[in-house]
């Protein structure tokens, strides 16, 4: 039986071109140009898949995807952007998304996407999959190095109390997972926790996001929205990168916050709420008060009892057993068995400075196990890693040179293992660079 599968793109050349290829993959493709459209025929249509444009005239693909998840619908939705700054795209993940593909769109990196995506689709149910995430995510957290130990006591410490947390650390260290710590071991762990990723609310959407809106109340508002506030009343928010959110929302934050009140947009009475508030940012909230950008008195409310969670580069006891976590996540979501990660990978990966924190080894991990050809992760599966004690780059020993380039690509996709992102990293060029020099010396787009 076919797949289906619904197109947003007011581009209609670009939009026809996609539903073509995909009708020649044997899809069953419905093109829309707008926001409205869409919204109209995923109410009387199922689909197996979603790829909406980032922008659209009467609104955007966000708006689209932020529609569906409130109504459960699970539909794999990948957002596509051909904008410079792809963090939107981003955020949109974080809000629901599977993936994102920057425009132009690469054929077999859209069909890498719609396999993993239909893949992660088709395993499991939405509730058995977040059941399983928070039992994979306990056990991939419990590490025993000092500093990670001294989180858990602060996070013990406070817990219990009303106290507002500001939980502060570098991008992919689990300030997340620490935020939640703090729930389940509250007197509101009965009571939703609901996260919110502030770098996503724009001006115009943190209002209605937070707060609810009315049908009406503007153009896109089809339906009455309870806002994070109500919808989390008698729990836990959780603001993750609270430093991201526009300044004039800070204002109505605080108003929220100090009065335990929200009014929804298109409302003229205020609405009685009963949440804590966990907070997290990867900035210097108190350099941002100085530039302006952050409100000192919003920063006060929030900051009653503050946690920092350390970068995984200081705390690499913990490496391997965060290796094994993430190994075992893999092998369930790509459908492999592989059983351990030998010892020389390990050291590799030990040796690493880890800038992306967990969220870079889970990505690692994931990508390794993917390439592994049997029972063990080994050095040849990994991806290029930086040395942090010698500050060397394997890249630079197969940096594309002057000669025979060909054999030199060709070299390149198979240490990749075909993979032609990795082999563009490899040769120091970007994957763009490489088609073209594929396609000049004719080497096979397999």
């Amino acid at each position: 039986m076919s797949k289906s599968i619904l197109i947003v793109d007011d581009d209609v050349a670009f939009g026809v071109m996609l539903k073509t290829w995909f009708q020649k993959k044997d899809w069953e493709a419905t093109l829309v140009a707008n926001l409205d459209k869409a919204l109209q025929t995923s109410k009387t249509t199922q689909f197996d898949l979603i790829l909406s444009d980032l922008r659209l005239p009467d609104g955007d693909g966000i708006l689209f995807l932020n529609y569906l998840r409130e109504k459960k619908i699970m539909t794999p939705f990948i957002i596509m952007t051909g904008y410079a700054d792809v963090q939107t795209a981003v955020n949109a993940i974080k809000l629901g998304a599977f993936d994102y593909l920057k425009k132009p769109i690469v054929p077999d990196l859209l069909e890498e996407k719609i396999e993993l995506a239909l893949k992660r689709d088709d395993s499991e149910g939405k509730k058995d999959k977040e059941d399983k995430m928070d039992k994979r995510t306990a056990v991939m957290v419990k590490g025993n190095s000092p500093v990670i130990q001294r989180v858990y006591k602060h996070v013990a410490l406070v817990a219990p109390t009303k106290m507002s947390v500001l939980i502060m650390g570098e991008s992919g260290t689990g300030k997340e997972y620490i935020a939640r710590m703090i729930h389940e071991q509250s007197g509101r762990k009965n009571k939703p926790f609901i996260a919110v990723d502030c770098g996503s609310l724009s001006m115009e959407l943190a209002p209605s996001e937070l707060f609810g809106h009315m049908k009406g109340s503007f153009t896109s508002a089809i339906a009455d929205k309870k806002g994070v506030f109500v919808e989390a009343n008698g729990g836990t928010v959780f603001l993750d990168e609270v430093g991201n959110l526009p300044y004039e929302v800070q204002k109505q934050l605080l108003r929220a916050l100090q009065e335990q009140k929200v009014r929804p947009v298109g409302l003229t009475q205020d609405i009685n709420v009963d949440v804590r508030i966990v907070a997290a940012t990867n900035e210097d909230l108190e350099k941002a008060i100085e530039e302006g950008r952050f409100r000192q008195d919003l920063y006060h409310r929030i900051n009653e009892f503050s946690i920092e969670v350390p970068p995984l580069r200081d705390r690499i006891d913990d490496l391997e057993e965060f290796a094994n976590c993430f190994l075992a996540q893999a092998n369930e979501e790509l459908g492999k068995d592989v059983k351990r990660i030998s010892s020389d990978a390990l050291d590799i990966l030990m040796r690493h400075r880890w800038d992306g924190n967990l969220r870079e080894l889970r990505n690692v991990i994931r990508r390794a196990t993917l390439f592994a050809e049997n029972e063990e992760i080994t050095p040849d599966n990994l991806p290029v890693l930086k040395d942090r004690s010698q500050g060397s780059v394997e890249i630079d020993e197969m940096a594309l040179q002057p000669g025979d380039e060909k054999a030199q690509i060709l070299a390149a996709l198979k240490r990749a293992r075909g993979n032609k992102t990795v082999a563009a990293k490899l040769l120091q060029i970007d994957r763009k660079t490489l088609y073209n020099k594929m396609h000049q010396l004719g080497i096979e787009l397999t």
